[in-house]
């Protein structure tokens, strides 16, 4: 089993929920409103709410089976590529185990 995690610009985050859904055996995804830096650092922020120099960034997660991983980064890149810098980053952790809370399946049942 694979944890996939990729930021992406916010404007870009419906596209790379579309590209998701054509996924038949995808069973879901998370989206979060985060705020953070990389490389292409943003001008220091004025608003005290802000963290200084970040900027917004939607973290989405999937757990898939190994299978899946290709395609499901694929999906992320086609829905995020614009050609500019900060389109953002994709990272694939090895995840250990998963279980399902409400029916007690364990492993890729439980995704």
């Amino acid at each position: 089993m694979r944890m996939i995690v990729a930021f992406v610009q916010p404007f870009m985050a419906a596209d790379v929920a579309r590209a998701l859904h054509r996924l038949p055996s995808l069973t879901g995804a998370s989206f979060t409103n985060v705020r953070g830096f990389g490389r292409g650092r943003q001008r220091p922020v004025v608003d005290p709410e802000e963290i200084y120099g970040s900027s917004p960034r939607v973290r989405v997660e999937v757990m898939v089976p190994n299978e899946l991983e290709d395609a499901v980064v694929q999906a992320i890149v086609a829905g995020a590529h614009t050609g500019s810098r900060g389109d953002g980053k994709i990272y694939v952790i090895e995840l250990l185990k998963a279980h399902r809370i409400s029916t007690g399946e364990e492993g890729e049942q439980a995704l």
